[in-house]
């Protein structure tokens, strides 16, 4: 037995049978006896039932103390859906029937509110009757302990165990149930191949529970959100587009991401699978602030490099060391690092065709050099210089590697925007609130 009978490292495997013959004979093992804990023989036995599938059949015996017991194991996998056997029992012979119950199996009598509950019992190889027989066996065990003690269950398990023998002997007709989530358990049928007017076989999927008893994962279906702005954060919307090189037709994706210690923002790339052609660019997620902000960084370490910059349309880029300084509008949207924005910056002035070819200036060609190289050292540490994002709108955002504490080499201002700026953002003639008393009827 798998569970009453434990093998040693000592323990000895034989087959009885014939050379020739061993699939059909017992493998016989010595196990220990968990009763008197002498030496004792498990026999296992692989074997197939008709028209359902291979089982493996244990059988323990000890001759010491002559306790024995018998289990089965199916041979197989759990299957894919439970099944569940209804017979109708209204003959004797209904009750000769096999019956696989696996310890997995719930076995059920409608007629007299009676269950066996899974992994109450090992599995079994037996008939109908012999499950009933086995379940009168465990509830007269304590009968007479329980009838010494006066106790009024005894009476009412009295009752009981004398209508479980009626079933015996089929004095009426009853209903068997036999309910398995494994799929591993079997009711004969006696007209095999064909139909059982008396036996009704169904399969069903498990429920996450039957999975999550029989040790399946399962995998729970995911919650439909409420909330179709948490929808749209958890998905990548796609639209359709022109490519601005060569006009086919391309695909933008989009997605709104959300970037901590700040707020959310779109991200839009586009890919043209004609020429090739690829672009990024970041939106604002939100409104335009009530105040602009002026991010000051101190640039001491090459760490700082991989900061999270987000850079908005509207944000202009100044660099006092380098008496350089970038427009807004200029590099559109970016959400990149601090080395990528620096390598963007070096190729938009840099690769400039106006600064470029026979025509160029050669002084204005060394400053770019110069520059350039600059830029270069500030990548690599070798040169401390200030970065300051100035943007009216307050969208741009530059990471606090100290976050939630201050960071003692990054500054951050806000500010009131000047009349020029409200008027460069279109804000001077916008109306938030009351335009709707302004507006007349339109035919």
């Amino acid at each position: 037995s798998w569970c009453r009978a434990g093998v040693g490292p000592g323990s000895t495997a034989a087959s009885s049978g014939p050379p020739g013959d061993e699939d059909q004979q017992p493998t016989e093992i010595q196990s220990l006896c968990m009763n008197c804990y002498g030496n004792g023989m498990t026999r296992l036995l692989l074997t197939k039932i008709p028209f359902f599938k291979e089982i493996i059949v244990s059988s323990f015996s000890c001759e010491h103390c002559g306790w024995s017991n018998t289990e089965i194991q199916s041979a197989g996998r759990i299957q894919e859906q439970g099944v569940r056997y209804t017979l109708s029992v209204k003959v004797p012979e209904d009750m000769n029937r096999e019956v696989v119950k696996t310890d997995c199996a719930t076995a059920r009598i409608p007629e007299l509110d009676f269950e066996i509950p899974a992994f109450s019992q090992k599995g079994a190889l037996t008939t109908v009757e012999g499950l009933i027989s086995r379940a009168i066996s465990g509830l007269e065990q304590d009968q007479p302990a329980r009838r010494a003690k006066g106790e009024a269950l005894a009476g009412k398990i009295d009752e009981f165990v004398a209508k479980l023998k009626q079933l015996k002997r089929v004095d009426s007709p009853f209903t068997f149930i036999i309910d398995d989530p494994s799929g591993n358990s079997f009711v004969e049928n006696p007209y095999a191949p064909r139909k059982d007017d008396a036996l009704v076989v169904t399969h069903y999927n498990r429920t996450p529970q039957q999975g999550d008893m029989l040790g399946l994962k399962t995998e729970e279906p995911e919650e439909k959100s409420a909330d179709p702005i948490e929808d749209l954060r958890n998905e990548v919307l796609q639209f359709n587009t022109n490519c601005p090189e060569c006009n086919a037709p391309a695909t933008t994706n989009m997605k709104l991401v959300q970037i901590p210690h700040f707020k959310e923002v779109i991200i839009m790339a586009t890919n043209c699978e004609n020429c090739g052609y690829r672009t990024n660019e970041v939106k604002s997620g939100g409104a335009v602030e009530p105040m602009g902000t002026r991010i000051t960084l101190h640039i001491t370490d090459p760490s700082d490099m991989t900061r999270d910059i987000l850079k908005s349309e509207t944000c202009s880029v100044e660099i006092p060391e380098l008496e350089f300084e970038l427009g807004m509008g200029a590099l559109g949207g970016k959400f990149t690092t601090f080395k990528g924005l620096l390598k963007d910056i070096c190729n938009l002035v840099t690769r400039n065709p106006f600064t470029l070819g026979d025509s160029s200036n050669p002084d204005r060609t060394e400053k770019l050099e110069e520059f350039s190289q600059k830029l270069d050292w500030i990548i690599e540490g070798k040169l401390n210089a200030h970065f300051i994002l100035d943007d009216p709108a307050g969208n741009s955002y530059l990471q606090n590697v100290y976050a939630p504490e201050d960071d003692p080499e990054m500054k951050i201002e806000r500010y009131k925007r000047t009349f020029d700026q409200n008027e460069d953002l279109g804000l001077s003639d916008m109306k938030t609130e009351g335009y709707e008393a302004g507006l007349t009827p339109q035919r």
